[in-house]
């Protein structure tokens, strides 16, 4: 593996993570873990707390207290799972679907603003590789 690209690709990701957060008041409504755990229960809802921390690869206290400030922001509701009382499982409220989806639409927004000089293939790499990153950091941390 080249020294050099490693380097580089270490700085860029790096540099992209900064100027997203920098940007993200743009992004809407939601910080970065906010918009994570609503796009998670987007996908399947309801979860357990636990299941949310296992996917979003949280420590269980830094998931439950996510969980807690989406709760007191009205965007999630917790209740007991019918098949086991000592289990809170958490879903999305109306007011959290709409947020979430008004956040996307933003999010999606930008995207297109920043990469309108792209070709359909040069997304298409990005998109496969990006993939591809996420899902070999999964493996790795594991």
């Amino acid at each position: 593996m080249g020294h050099d690209s490693l380097r580089n690709i270490e700085k860029e990701i790096a540099l992209l993570v900064r100027l997203t957060t920098a940007y993200s008041p743009r992004f809407g409504s939601l910080d970065r873990s906010e918009y994570l755990l609503l796009s998670e229960l987007d996908k399947q809802s309801p979860l357990a707390i636990n299941s949310l921390a296992e996917t979003l690869m949280l420590n269980l206290s830094t998931a439950s207290r996510q969980v807690a400030a989406l709760e007191r922001k009205k965007l999630i509701r917790r209740f007991p799972d019918p098949n086991n009382g000592r289990i809170s499982l958490v879903e999305m409220t109306s007011e959290g679907i709409d947020t979430l989806k008004k956040v996307q639409k933003a999010r999606y927004h930008v995207y297109t603003e920043v990469l309108q000089d792209w070709t359909k293939e040069e997304l298409s790499t990005l998109e496969t590789h990006l993939i591809r990153l996420n899902q070999d950091f999964k493996k790795w941390s594991k």
